[in-house]
């Protein structure tokens, strides 16, 4: 009997191997005999990296290197076992949760970490890259990533400025003359799972400036600097990428990626499901359980859970899920076309003894989870 172990992470209490890790343990509590095998899952946010660098079997190198302020921090970023493929995410050197509440300036906040983070994949002869766009707290629109690449950017003046989300108006060039000499060789491919244009109403400043610490006055700064960077980026790549669906993706980096590094943008899930061979493990499973966070209506519209679900239905897998909250209705979690859903608060209880206790909620709320489905009870 195979169970598979396919979740999400729990924001703000369990990454997703520690996820598979207590499931695993209420799994075997309930169903000793069973074989359980664990893909741990991310989307392109925090965790992604992680998620398939141990799907690869592969480890982790860390570096010194730039926070969104400039601060010299250590990050890391995955390397495939056959050392031909890096895994990176801007949360670890560009990330929002970085910062505390009173550092968040989109107007200063810059990618530059996450150019570091490339480079060194370059500088170890990687063929391509996987990167992970979630969770940034930038709106720079890669322009401080291709600055740690070797792009430089001028004034009027021509004078060379440090491209920041407050400067990009005053940049009127960009040199491309002295970027790394491997970059053009590199695959590269970035999980996108918004479709925001660059710029405009709907756009990168106004989506996403406000929860990244911009004023509204701040917010209509940005997406001007957003539009008159487009003009100057395509004069000088002949490619206007700014209403491209996904351009506006962490703070213009979506547009950014395509400009600088000739990189592909797909769905974090997509990518996800197939470096991890999902589809391949789920064929011969008995049950699949899924989970995350919270599993609310913002799932009916995700990519992870209900990709998860949809490989399911392909092959007649039963899925359940395992969330912190279930703010779905029985109707909801039909659409979805999992089988049961339970959350692991089953008493009254304060977030924060949720969170402080989450691996052993997880695991008692798997327990009862397998027992129902193959004993009924």
């Amino acid at each position: 009997m195979k169970i598979l172990l396919a979740p999400d992470k729990f924001r703000g209490s369990l990454e997703t191997d520690e996820v598979c890790t207590a499931m695993a343990s209420g799994v075997r509590l309930a169903f000793p005999e069973a074989e359980v095998v664990s893909v741990p899952l991310a989307d392109g946010g925090e965790g992604f990296a992680k998620a398939l660098t141990l799907n690869s079997g592969g480890e982790y190198i860390s570096l010194v290197a730039q926070d969104p302020l400039r601060r010299p921090i250590e990050a890391a970023y995955g390397l495939s076992a056959d050392k031909r493929t890096a895994f990176i995410e801007m949360a670890a050197a560009s990330g929002l949760g970085l910062l505390n509440e009173t550092e968040r300036d989109p107007m200063v906040a810059t990618s530059y970490g996450t150019g570091q983070l490339i480079a060194d994949a370059l500088e170890h002869g990687v063929e391509s890259i996987i990167l992970g766009i979630g969770g940034s707290a930038t709106n720079d629109a890669g322009t401080g990533m291709a600055a740690a690449l070797g792009f430089r950017f001028f004034d009027k003046n021509k004078k060379e400025i440090f491209p920041q989300g407050g400067s990009l108006a005053e940049i009127q060039s960009i040199d491309s003359s002295g970027i790394h000499p491997k970059l053009p060789d590199t695959r590269i491919t970035v999980a996108c799972d918004v479709t925001n244009p660059l710029y405009g109403a709907n756009g990168a400043a106004y989506i996403y400036g406000p929860q990244k610490g911009a004023s509204p006055q701040q917010v209509e700064k940005l997406d001007n600097g957003l539009c008159h960077l487009s003009e100057i980026a395509t004069r000088t790549f002949g490619r206007d990428t700014s209403q491209m669906p996904g351009a506006g993706a962490a703070g213009g980096v979506g547009a950014g990626v395509l400009w600088f590094l000739n990189a592909v943008l797909r769905s974090g899930a997509a990518i996800v499901f197939e470096q991890t061979q999902l589809e391949s493990q789920i064929r011969d499973a008995d049950l699949v359980i899924t989970g995350e966070g919270k599993m609310d209506r913002q799932t009916l519209s995700g990519k992870l859970v209900l990709g998860v679900a949809d490989m399911c239905a392909r092959y007649n897998v039963p899925v359940a899920a395992v969330c912190g909250t279930l703010a779905l209705s029985p109707e909801e979690i039909k659409e979805t076309g999992i089988t049961y859903a339970v959350s692991v608060i089953d008493r009254p209880l304060s977030l924060e003894d949720a969170q402080r206790n989450a691996f052993a909620l997880v695991e008692q709320a798997t327990f009862h989870l397998v027992r129902l489905f193959f004993y009924g009870k």
